[in-house]
């Protein structure tokens, strides 16, 4: 397992400029991804790579679209709209909505997203299947829940998942598809370890007493710092930006506060 807290400290990732770049990036995570999976026993083709493309220009999305990927992770609501827009022209190109969301923006989302990994308030729930009920779409959803207990997080506490889950089926367009959390941001492995478990535990915990309609199999966790350890505790989706795309020039702290 990944235990060496070196692995875990920043590292000086080059900016993807070409195809190929971007060819070798993935690749290279795909082969780590497959790694930790043989560690813990794990069939790989159960781990979701999601690239997170925040403050990525259109064009070096274009490049990663020519490279296979075809689903981008963003935090911003605007930003991602407007790539969205932008990008236009490459209809297989799918947006997952990765941040925390602000009521008055539920619109937005409703309108071009495919996913949304940050649900943590039954007021945005309600905005969102207004919104996707007017436009006749539906959305998947995972429940962000914060697991470090850090006040600059989002996310539900804990003990609060299982009546916000047993409200959630009420929203008949959102499509409830699992859980996601942000471990700590630590160069120590037990911690950022201690996180995930709690999430795959609260899961695991949860998931024989669920509505029918809310599904619980998938466990979004795990960056480009961490996701060998989340792969390793049962991660189902991996957020990986940095590692794809290249350093970005503000902390990851920066984007967890929307």
């Amino acid at each position: 397992m990944v235990d060496d807290p070196l692995s875990l400290v920043q590292q000086p990732y080059p900016e993807a400029r070409t195809v190929e770049d971007f060819h070798r990036n993935l690749a290279a995570i795909q082969t780590r991804i497959a790694d930790a999976c043989g560690r813990v026993g794990r069939d790989p083709a159960g781990v979701r790579l999601l690239p997170v493309s925040k403050t990525v220009d259109e064009a070096r999305i274009r490049l990663a679209h020519a490279a296979g990927c075809r689903m981008l992770g963003e935090n911003k609501v605007q930003e991602a709209q407007r790539k969205w827009e932008t990008l236009a022209d490459l209809p297989d190109l799918r947006w997952s909505v990765i941040g925390h969301l602000q009521t008055n923006k539920a619109r937005r989302v409703a309108c071009f997203a495919s996913e949304f990994q940050a649900l943590d308030s039954l007021r945005v729930a309600e905005a969102l299947d207004r919104h996707l009920q007017a436009e006749g779409r539906s959305l998947d959803v995972f429940v962000q829940v914060n697991t470090s207990a850090e006040a600059s997080k989002y996310g539900l506490h804990p003990d609060d998942v299982p009546a916000f889950l047993h409200a959630l089926p009420a929203f008949s367009a959102l499509r409830v598809r699992g859980l996601m959390t942000l471990a700590v941001l630590s160069g120590d492995a037990a911690r950022v370890r201690e996180c995930f478990i709690r999430l795959r535990t609260l899961r695991d915990r949860l998931r024989q007493d669920m509505p029918a309609s809310v599904a619980l199999g998938e466990l979004s966790m795990g960056m480009s710092g961490d996701f060998e350890i989340a792969v390793e505790e049962g991660a189902t989706v991996v957020r990986v930006g940095q590692a794809i795309f290249g350093a970005r020039a503000l902390p990851d702290s920066h984007y967890w506060l929307g």
